[in-house]
């Protein structure tokens, strides 16, 4: 680094910095860092970028250039723990919002999804809100109006049970309809449901096994002793095994 004096002229010290760059970029036998610069104080032009780290490796001690193990160890292990975040929340954590957000990969593994069911339409379909991780009616609310749950459930089809259809589309009710529709409301309305998420049909619902937890057992032991409701259903003489063919049945089948 070469200092101009005050009673020096600044042709005679760029004079002096190029010969003392060229006599260092000699000795080293590097290429000259300053052969593009001018005047002295002037930035070095990015014609050569060698030369260019050279000169900062003059000013920079190559510590400060280059991390250290340990600093290495930290970037690796950062962004694998990223990688694992976001691998975590993609796969349990993050909320499947309707039944067009069920791919065909959650399908494949017979995903189980937990919920609580805002409404039940007919006697053997229901809609539940997907209620992923911890935390849920204490941090995290369940919406209860029309308007906050559209587009923000799963239609769900109670797999291998057939039910007594209501009155649609000006056809009449089947017999007994109404009292299957009231029981499952009683049943399921407002409760946790687990769903294993099978396949989807016709009119695009998602075809599941529901299982409704037992009173007073914890969380992480509700799906293991859960109650199987096509089982309920028709034990309770509100339904029918669904016989057809593609009909799923669960490991009750």
């Amino acid at each position: 680094m070469v200092i101009q004096l005050p009673w020096t002229s600044s042709k005679d010290g760029a004079k002096a910095a190029e010969e003392s760059a060229r006599t260092s970029a000699s000795a080293s036998n590097l290429p000259n860092p300053r052969r593009d610069t001018d005047v002295v104080g002037t930035s070095t032009h990015w014609s050569d970028p060698i030369a260019f780290l050279y000169s900062l490796e003059c000013i920079i001690p190559r510590a400060e250039l280059f991390p250290t193990a340990y600093t290495a160890v930290a970037f690796i292990t950062g962004i694998a723990t990223g990688a694992c975040g976001v691998f975590v929340w993609h796969r349990w954590l993050r909320r499947i919002r309707t039944a067009d957000w069920v791919t065909p990969d959650v399908l494949a593994r017979k995903r189980w999804v937990k919920g609580i069911v805002t409404s039940v339409g007919d006697a053997d379909n229901f809609r539940s809100y997907h209620t992923p991780g911890i935390g849920w009616r204490w941090f995290r609310r369940v919406p209860t109006l029309a308007k906050d749950l559209k587009d923000q459930t799963i239609h769900i089809r109670i797999a291998g049970i057939d039910a007594p259809e209501g009155g649609h589309f000006g056809r009449p009710a089947q017999p007994h309809a109404e009292e299957s529709l009231s029981w499952l409301k009683n049943r399921l309305e407002g409760r946790l449901v687990y769903c294993q998420l099978v396949r989807k049909d016709q009119y695009g619902r998602v075809v599941a096994v529901p299982l409704v937890p037992r009173p007073f057992l914890p969380s992480f032991l509700g799906k293991r002793w859960a109650s199987p409701l096509a089982l309920e259903m028709l034990r309770a003489g509100t339904v029918t095994t669904y016989e057809q063919a593609g009909a799923e049945h669960g490991p009750w089948g």
